[in-house]
């Protein structure tokens, strides 16, 4: 048995391969173009693992994908591939209409057309898993309910309303052309392996590197934060029982404003790093906030926990302080991928440069 999974070398998706083949031996075929957050050294444990078979391309090259569902023939795609940092998709919201929606597209269509060959029982047991945000939802008011699965679409972010889109182009395909998928909504993950241009990260690096830390205008914009393992254990949890066409709202529990999280990492590398200059707090620096920054996020989580029975086994203390120690204990992976030298990584064990 095999399974697709698209984007298996960003920050998600790496932890999600990882966590796959940790809980059984099922193949991967893991399909990533490895952009810039695309980091091939998060998989090195992998490397001669024959579970594990990367290729490097787009999602949407159609010769490619079709290629992949013929010879591996996948039961399932988890698909992760996507731009994902708003601040990017800010100065540049044309790869995220390329990637996020016309990727989306295209690879809904190469698994439309590998599925309807199957045999029935194999057509009835595959899946298409779709991995989403909470920011399709919009913003909320501080005291408003939080995102349930109904929640209707408000996206504003180009970053955001490219996922909607790509949510709905999803949806369409079940209902249209009964593709049996499965959608999963979830809030601000953290852990290993983030690329350090997302807060926690760069907290974390800029402060041991003595530098600022920059925190967008009062810093009381409110997320809901999930430890990345515990997402993984959602997806599998939803790619096991999920029910075809449904959507599954993923969150921790966790609603922080993020100049909590910032003191809150602070608090801990004073404990576990102390600097000599003083207090990792005394960095902090308030900067312009964002075009359009969305003010508060929160995910009702019950349905995944009703009808499935998951719920985060981290708390957000236990989660950020895993988080911290995981980024002091690899400080050479944090150094190769600021400077670049990952990609000569990349090129010395596949041959070919980001």
């Amino acid at each position: 048995m095999t399974i697709l999974v698209t984007g298996g070398a960003g920050f998600i998706g790496s932890n999600f391969v990882l966590d796959w083949l940790a809980q059984n031996d099922e193949t991967v075929v893991n399909l990533d173009a490895l952009t810039y957050a695309g980091n091939p050294e998060n998989l090195a444990t992998l490397r001669g693992d024959d579970r594990h078979v990367f290729v490097r391309g787009e999602i949407g090259d159609h010769v490619l994908v079709e290629q992949l569902f013929a010879t591996h023939r996948p039961r399932a795609v988890v698909h992760f591939a996507a731009e994902s940092h708003v601040d990017r998709s800010i100065h540049g919201p044309g790869d995220f209409v390329r990637t996020n929606v016309n990727g989306t597209y295209a690879l809904l269509e190469a698994a439309r057309g590998y599925w309807s060959t199957l045999p029935e029982g194999e057509r009835a047991a595959f899946r298409f898993h779709h991995v989403s945000t909470d920011e399709v939802y919009g913003s909320l008011a501080p005291d408003a309910p939080a995102f349930t699965e109904t929640h209707p679409y408000e996206p504003n972010s180009p970053y955001s309303a490219s996922k909607a889109a790509s949510d709905h182009l999803v949806r369409a395909w079940h209902h249209t052309y009964g593709l049996p998928v499965l959608t999963t909504n979830c809030s601000n993950n953290y852990g290993p392996f983030h690329f350090p241009e997302k807060l926690i990260p760069l907290m974390i690096v800029n402060a041991l590197a003595g530098k600022p830390l920059p925190v967008y205008g009062d810093g009381r914009q409110v997320r809901d934060w999930l430890y990345v393992g515990d997402h993984c254990s959602a997806i599998r949890t939803v790619l096991e029982r999920g029910r075809p066409g449904e959507t599954y709202n993923v969150g921790g529990w966790n609603e922080k404003p993020n100049i909590e999280i910032v003191h809150t990492v602070c608090a801990l590398l004073d404990e576990l790093r102390p600097d000599p200059a003083g207090p990792y707090a005394r960095l902090i620096t308030h900067v312009k906030d964002r075009p359009g920054h969305d003010r508060r996020y929160a995910i009702d989580a019950r349905k995944i926990e009703r009808e499935l029975g998951w719920r985060p086994a981290e708390t957000f203390e236990s989660g950020i302080r895993k988080t911290v120690a995981w980024y002091l204990e690899h400080a050479e992976w944090v150094a190769r991928v600021q400077s670049g030298a990952y990609r000569d990584w990349l090129q010395r064990h596949y041959g070919e440069t980001a």
